[in-house]
């Protein structure tokens, strides 16, 4: 992924509200005078454009194009383009499929910032027309900051159906203007197909647009990639992403239903390092499609901390990759889902934090009963419990507070608190997780929670028995949640949202005093 200096010069204005903006076409300035051509000559932007990754100075900005051609970058603080801050190009070839993505450096804290994409073809030199996005740096003060945060999306079958409005929930997102969203995992459902249509049991019937590559469970690489272009072929997908940064990571259905590093492999066997071929290839379909930033050495890595400004760290982590096995039981009452190494990173990072908020997003919940996750059911720490309760009794011995978990998975909506007086296990701290998807697939039932940690359910909603499992997104049952923290206050607000933009629940958490132990000046 190449990277940029920007220049540090720009000015200042506030972003202005504009519903059709990421699909715009520039018309000023060098990235918007192509050269004289016919349309077939020039290449084309395949898809949609997104930022991701944005702190308070630089971002990840990706794109694809449909041929091999150089994707050339320009940032702006003012909408006309009329000052441009930063300039960059990367290549975007065959052995990418044509996606590339840029860091930017050394942007503007707290600003605003547009972007224009255009894709140059390498062998000609043809310009291809611009296309203009927008995100907003992470602030360097104290400034009121929103995000949301959901997952799942064309799950079960229940993809884009253009006559009930696509992915309606991408366009409900946007008209909530968030400074940046957070995509908890599941972005495609690799091992689910797409069919043309599906019954819904009032009788209707659910057309879905259809690719070849959806048409089997992914095994290839070509398929994998197919299933991240799929999303793309919705306008409310690629306006949302043009306008609202996206925090990446992932769970099982990129690669295949509950899948673990050594329990998940195919026909084509198995890495020269012991990886299996069809985990590779659904990691590396991944890192094509996301704007994600590599982590130095450590390519491929989807653990890593985003800070955003004084009032907020988020801790993106991965439960997926370093994980036992597949199902969380065995004689030896040993398991792990985050691995040594990632477990030890966590809790340097959140030991090491000074942000006001500390935000752990999570591709599985902590609480719910799964075989798949921690919980196993009522009882003192067993297996993966084990590594959560370790993570706990550290933070409290840290005296670190305000910490959220952040999740979905689960295809339906919840808000869970931890309470150490109702646990079996009570060596930690208070705290909340908040649970809240799908964004697009079927809707299940609120699941079972187990007392090792002590969560109650203060409030929970998805389909009903009466309605039955895997409830179709037409039904309305599909969430997101969405975070306020107050720039005065430090207030967060948290409220669990639908489709239909309803707020369905909603608590404010006021943020508590660290309690770390004094540190002892240490004399030779």
């Amino acid at each position: 992924m190449a990277s940029l200096r920007a220049a540090r010069a720009w000015t200042r204005r506030q972003f202005l509200v504009r519903s059709t903006s990421s699909l715009a076409i520039a018309s000023l300035g060098t990235l918007a005078t192509p050269h004289l051509s016919r349309a077939a000559d020039r290449p084309r932007i395949a898809g949609g454009i997104q930022s991701g990754d944005v702190s308070d100075g630089s971002a990840v900005i990706w794109a694809r194009a449909d041929r091999p051609a150089r994707m050339q970058v320009e940032c702006s603080t003012v909408e006309s383009f009329k000052t441009i801050i930063a300039s960059a190009s990367g290549d975007a070839l065959p052995d990418a499929d044509f996606t590339s993505k840029l860091l930017l450096n050394d942007l503007p804290a707290g600003q605003d910032i547009f972007y224009r994409v255009r894709f140059d073809d390498i062998a000609t030199g043809i310009a291809g027309e611009a296309r203009v996005g927008h995100f907003r740096t992470a602030p360097a003060a104290s400034r009121s900051i929103s995000f949301l945060w959901s997952g799942d999306v064309a799950g079960q079958g229940w993809g884009i159906d253009i006559s009930r409005g696509g992915y309606r929930s991408y366009r409900t997102m946007l008209d909530n203007r968030p400074d940046f969203f957070i995509h908890s995992g599941d972005h495609i459902y690799a091992d689910c197909t797409i069919p043309s249509e599906q019954q819904l049991p009032n009788g209707e019937t659910w057309r879905n647009l259809v690719t070849e590559e959806k048409a089997e469970v992914a095994h290839t690489l070509a398929q994998f990639r197919g299933n991240y272009k799929y999303n793309h072929l919705d306008e409310n997908f690629r306006a949302f992403h043009a306008e609202v940064p996206m925090f990446a990571q992932w769970d099982d259905h990129e690669v295949t239903n509950d899948w673990s590093p050594t329990g998940s492999y195919d026909e084509a066997g198995f890495e020269d390092d012991g990886t299996p071929r069809l985990v590779a290839r659904a990691r590396r379909a991944f890192f094509d499609f996301m704007p994600i930033r590599d982590i130095g050495a450590r390519q491929g890595r989807v653990y890593r901390k985003i800070a955003y400004g004084p009032l907020l760290d988020v801790f993106m982590i991965d439960m997926r990759s370093y994980r036992d096995n597949s199902w969380n039981k065995g004689d030896d009452h040993r398991g792990w889902l985050l691995g040594a190494e990632q477990l030890g990173w966590l809790k340097r990072e959140l030991a090491a934090s000074r942000a006001t908020w500390r935000v752990i997003a999570a591709d599985l919940p902590i609480g719910l009963v799964s075989l798949d996750a921690v919980a196993l059911g009522n009882g003192a720490p067993d297996r993966r419990e084990h590594e959560i309760a370790d993570l706990l009794a550290s933070i409290k011995r840290a005296g670190i507070r305000n910490i959220v978990w952040l999740t979905a998975d689960m295809h339906y909506t919840a808000a869970h608190y931890y309470d150490p007086n109702k646990a079996q296990f009570q060596d930690f701290e208070p705290f909340w997780e908040f649970v809240s998807g799908p964004l697009h697939a079927g809707t299940w039932g609120p699941g079972e929670l187990d007392d090792t940690f002590g969560p109650v359910a203060m409030y929970q909603n998805g389909c009903s028995a009466a309605q039955g499992e895997n409830l179709a997104p037409c039904f309305g049952l599909q969430f997101f949640g969405r975070v306020d923290i107050d720039g005065a206050t430090g207030v967060m607000t948290v409220t669990l949202k639908d489709v239909g933009n309803r707020d369905l629940w909603s608590v404010d958490i006021v943020p508590q005093p660290e309690a770390r132990p004094a540190v002892v000046a240490q004399h030779s």
